[in-house]
């Protein structure tokens, strides 16, 4: 990639952060009281995300690999991971800029359509792994209200059934696109969108054999390289459960729960709940006002107060702001071999 696209990136992302900044409706007497209130446990949160980073770097690894050799060292692929990542936090629509920026810089490793087909594979399965991760969080909660140890009610149920609803079509909608593809799908549907119909068009016309390619190496990866597409697939939700620590890690500070295994069903629960309502507002950047939400409302069904849910949402986001400024940093950092090649 040229440095003037990688200015570009840097730019935009910066814009972004900047803008996130200056909304981000917390006073800094607060923000610093709830930093040092974390104390020692933001310093594991930082280290717990390394590892989290890390896992999903392997998990993009044994996807690459799953289609051919993989000449990209460990390192650029992780360097790669969290810069995807913290652009992807800081742009509307999240997808819009982390997976165009990582498909220009593994094109000149692998070539164009396998680091498209790698993106689209590693997306896919953050998402496919997140659908899981919800499933399983209803099925923890309904267990835990039939034992009466969280409440249930109506509302809850409707909420409940249409969380099932929801995580049964997105899992439904993935496996049919893991056996058949879903890129040449998704371009013959923005073909039928108002704005976008002649550019989709006009790309499926100039790309149609590209793109059937693509798909192919996407339906490869479950059909024929079962165990790439497994390792990749309990990596992601080994991911998506060690991630329940930030939570559980600031439960203890307010004595939430036992503080044992039912505190991390706690964190489970919570992350879970938060992670769809954000999701759900995927618009935003940085998922600002639906995260927040989304802690508050979770917490309040632990049957815990609001000042928890506050200072959860508040310490996640200096570890999201954290993150997105290391990881435009990043993206001026390493290219020389890059250019070379």
């Amino acid at each position: 990639m040229k440095n003037k696209t990688r200015n570009i990136f840097f730019a935009f992302g910066l814009i972004a952060v900047i803008v996130m900044l200056f909304t981000f409706k917390v006073s800094f007497a607060q923000l610093w009281a709830d930093i040092c209130h974390a104390g020692y446990w933001l310093w594991a949160i930082l280290g717990l995300w390394i590892i989290l980073y890390i896992m999903n770097a392997w998990t993009w690894r044994i996807i690459i690999r799953g289609s051919g050799p993989c000449p990209i060292p460990f390192w650029r692929i992780l360097k790669l991971t969290i810069t995807g990542f913290a652009l992807n936090y800081a742009t509307p629509a999240g997808l819009m800029g982390g997976e165009p920026y990582k498909i220009m810089e593994l094109k000149p490793f692998i070539g164009t359509q396998r680091a498209t087909s790698s993106v689209l594979l590693f997306a896919m399965m953050h998402i496919f792994a997140h659908f899981w991760f919800w499933t399983t969080s209803i099925i923890i909660y309904v267990a835990l209200a039939l034992f009466h140890i969280l409440p249930i009610d109506i509302g809850m149920g409707i909420v409940l059934f249409f969380m099932t609803c929801f995580c049964g079509g997105g899992i439904y909608l993935f496996i049919r696109g893991y056996k058949n593809g879903m890129v040449v799908k998704l371009i013959r549907f923005l073909s039928h969108i108002p704005g976008l119909k002649r550019w989709a068009r006009t790309f499926a016309e100039n790309h149609q054999e590209d793109l059937q390619k693509i798909d192919r190496q996407i339906s490869e990866l479950q059909g024929q390289n079962q165990r790439s597409f497994y390792a990749s697939f309990a990596l992601e939700y080994i991911g998506r459960t060690l991630q329940s620590f930030e939570i559980y890690f600031m439960l203890l500070l307010f004595d939430a729960g036992t503080g044992g295994t039912l505190t991390f069903v706690y964190a489970f629960l919570i992350l879970s709940f938060t992670s769809l309502f954000a999701n759900l507002l995927f618009f935003l950047p940085l998922q600002l006002g639906g995260r927040e939400g989304g802690f508050a409302m979770s917490v309040a069904q632990m049957g815990m107060t609001a000042d928890i849910g506050m200072f959860v949402s508040i310490i996640c986001r200096v570890r999201e702001l954290f993150f997105t400024a290391l990881g435009l940093l990043l993206i001026k950092v390493g290219n020389r071999q890059s250019s070379k090649k």
